[in-house]
């Protein structure tokens, strides 16, 4: 079945739009909430299967059609910065495809995160911090007052258009990242911004810095890019990425002062988690 931006879901019959071409939802035609029900459910688990089978299969076929090689996804850093933006990096697109065998699972692995990301429970004034293009930001959107903040004019411009396309609001500016913050806010999103950090210093910086944003109780949830054993970087869009252990995180957010801290993992690619203010 082609990809279809908008659709009734074959299951529920609830009319659903989609973010963008990766979404498993337009390969599958079934909203959320039922393709999360696959496990117990013959006929959704199907059409999970095939759906990321034909995802798959249009990302090689686009890999091929572009003829770029595969990169490496540890080991050192690049010597030079990878083509590609954010946008790129999630659908695995471009110089971050390397074929079905490793996309696939990279894709369903990316939904395993967007779908925690939807159960958090999040609200009042929430900052994203590193927005790109928007991959995460309609998400966010639907939680409470969104402040989506980027260094890049263009890819908030994006951001902007997608949070249109789908109706949904948010305060929009573009300013460094690494500033200090201009209020206290309820929740702090972040993919990555953890990851982007040169040094072990840069990242304690960054660590501090996001946990000046947010009031008593609040709370960081944030997204990095999953370690093995041991910590090592990933050719991320245009830069390199550092790679996190579940311990290693803990340790750097707790320091910094944050104070209960959870954190899940994929089976390779993501980490995520959530920290919290003590109040």
């Amino acid at each position: 079945m082609p990809f279809r931006p908008r659709f009734d879901c074959l299951w529920c019959g609830q009319a659903w739009a989609t973010r963008s071409p990766g979404d498993l939802e337009g390969w599958a035609a079934l909203c959320p909430e039922c393709l999360g029900q696959a496990d117990e459910n013959g006929f959704l688990r199907a059409r999970l299967r095939t759906a990321l089978r034909d995802r798959a299969a249009a990302a090689a076929s686009a890999a091929d059609a572009s003829g770029i090689a595969e990169l490496p996804t540890t080991g050192a850093a690049p010597a030079v910065t990878t083509p590609g933006d954010w946008e790129d990096w999630y659908l695995r697109r471009g110089p971050f495809s390397r074929g079905p065998v490793y996309d696939g699972p990279w894709s369903m692995e990316l939904d395993e995160v967007t779908h925690w990301l939807d159960r958090q429970r999040l609200g009042g004034t929430i900052v994203e911090l590193g927005a790109g293009k928007g991959w995460w930001t309609g998400l966010l959107a639907e939680k409470g007052e969104l402040w989506v903040h980027d260094d890049d004019a263009a890819s908030l411009e994006a951001a902007r258009s997608r949070l249109v396309a789908h109706g949904l609001l948010a305060h929009l500016h573009q300013r460094d990242l690494l500033a200090a913050p201009d209020k206290q806010v309820d929740a702090v999103f972040a993919a990555y911004l953890l990851g982007a950090a040169r040094s072990r210093a840069e990242l304690g910086a960054r660590v501090s810095m996001v946990l000046r944003w947010l009031r008593p109780g609040g709370a960081f949830v944030f997204v990095e890019a999953r370690a093995g054993q041991d910590e090592a970087v990933v050719a991320g869009p245009g830069r390199a990425l550092r790679t996190f252990t579940p311990e290693s995180l803990v340790g750097s957010l707790a320091g910094a002062g944050f104070g209960p801290v959870e954190t899940g993992q994929t089976r390779s690619s993501f980490i995520f988690g959530r920290a919290v203010v003590p109040a």
